[in-house]
């Protein structure tokens, strides 16, 4: 393909991701860390990466830091070069809080400059904060057989997820006729993967014609489907949108199985190593005598000296003798001091687990978190990014304890079920 032929790529990754409760409390969702070694963001730009593309722009807005800094340059996709590229595309922001994106629709035509000056005659959009594998040249291709001025990924999902997505109804050719956002009561269980390819000429002529369609899925592609061809490409591979606590363990989860769907490996999905707190200096992970480690993932830097059951340690956490970690997703540079127990949780980084604490006490899973009984429901509990946990403490189900909290912050030993410090 010439430079012109290869489509150019707008990756949004600029959601709150709120369901993701403290986890998003000082980063963007796509820079959440993800099985170990990687972010969620890793799996886009990685797969436009496997599918050859050369030139992205990712769309930030909501603390964006750790993003920028984990894209950096772009090198860790192969996106340096004269021909290639990355760049970070933030809002043009005023002095309004109208100057923010107000909807996907709305961040692409923010930088229609940034597309004119990457001249391509189709257009691939993206979201930053799913799990999955595609190659999108299959996508491209398909939509250039179609004539299609927008293509959208499809997939087939739970009638009973429907509500999550936008839907679409199809004819026998694939052309979508009719379009739900969201419905409460589904007609069709074919779900919008949020992907899209768009005609380029199409795409900016649609932008500039009316400029209060904010979204795509509420404004655009309802109005495109009555007048325009609008085609869905089936997707039938892993795909999972992680953007509740439950799904998030759950995907997490998935990647140590032994009959595991998801593979990062195997999938040539790349972390950038330079940016994930220098992974790339840190020595191998050391078992000790006597450890114990099951059915776990184990990132270079770990020190084991206890006992891992069913979980995903990313780089430099240490457990100590006697302590226990079960189904628990733990990240960079938490440290579980001797006979704790950590179970069913998630650990920001550089959390630390007093000895003999209990994280997860208690049998009962089923009072939900207080403040957020959406979020936090099923037992698992979260600890926020650089938290202390006292000696001895037991913190209950379905509990959240803050980012940065100390001793200092607890009034009691015993965190009861739903509790949040």
């Amino acid at each position: 393909m010439t430079n012109y032929e290869t489509p150019l790529v707008l990756l949004l990754a600029g959601g709150v991701g709120s369901r993701l409760n403290i986890l998003v409390q000082t980063r963007a969702k796509p820079a959440v860390p993800f099985a170990g070694l990687y972010r969620i963001i890793d799996f886009s730009l990685s797969n436009v990466m496997n599918s050859g593309f050369t030139h992205v722009g990712v769309l930030t807005q909501y603390k964006p830091l750790s993003l920028m800094r984990h894209i950096g340059t772009g090198e860790a996709w192969d996106f340096t070069g004269r021909s290639r590229g990355v760049k970070i595309l933030p809002p043009r922001t005023g002095a309004k809080d109208s100057d923010w994106y107000k909807g996907t629709a709305d961040a692409i035509r923010q930088n229609i400059d940034f597309i004119k000056a990457h001249p391509s005659k189709e257009i691939l959009v993206l979201s930053g904060d799913h799990i999955y594998r595609m190659d999108f040249e299959h996508m491209v291709q398909f939509h250039r057989s179609k004539k299609a001025d927008i293509t959208i990924g499809m997939m087939v999902v739970d009638e009973s997820e429907i509500h999550q997505f936008g839907a679409g109804i199809t004819d026998d050719d694939g052309r979508i006729i009719e379009w739900e956002e969201k419905p409460a009561v589904p007609r069709t269980n074919l779900a919008s993967m949020g992907i899209y390819v768009f005609d380029t000429e199409y795409l900016l002529r649609v932008l500039l014609e009316n400029r209060e369609e904010t979204d795509f899925g509420m404004h655009i592609i309802p109005k495109a489907i009555k007048h325009d061809n609008v085609f869905a490409y089936p997707f039938y591979s892993y795909w999972r949108d992680v953007g509740t606590i439950q799904a998030y363990w759950e995907a997490n989860m998935e990647v140590i199985r032994n009959d595991a769907e998801i593979s990062p490996e195997a999938w040539n999905i790349r972390p950038n190593l330079e940016e994930n707190d220098m992974l790339a200096d840190r020595s191998p992970a050391r078992f000790c005598r006597n450890c114990e480690v099951k059915s776990s993932m184990i990132s270079a830097g770990c020190r084991i000296e206890g006992e891992v059951i069913n979980s995903v340690l990313s780089p430099g956490v240490r457990v100590g003798r006697g302590a226990v970690i079960k189904d628990s997703i733990i990240f960079n540079d938490c440290v579980i001091e001797r006979d704790a127990v950590v179970d069913l949780a998630i650990l920001d980084k550089r959390v630390q687990v007093g000895a003999s604490a209990i994280i997860g006490y208690g049998e009962s899973k089923d009072v939900p978190n207080k403040l957020y009984p959406k979020h936090l429901y099923t037992g698992i509990t979260l600890l926020g990014k650089e938290c202390i946990i006292p000696q001895s403490a037991k913190i209950g189900r379905n509990c959240i304890i803050h980012p940065w909290r100390t001793p200092e912050d607890f009034s009691s030993l015993v965190i009861e079920n739903g509790e949040f410090v």
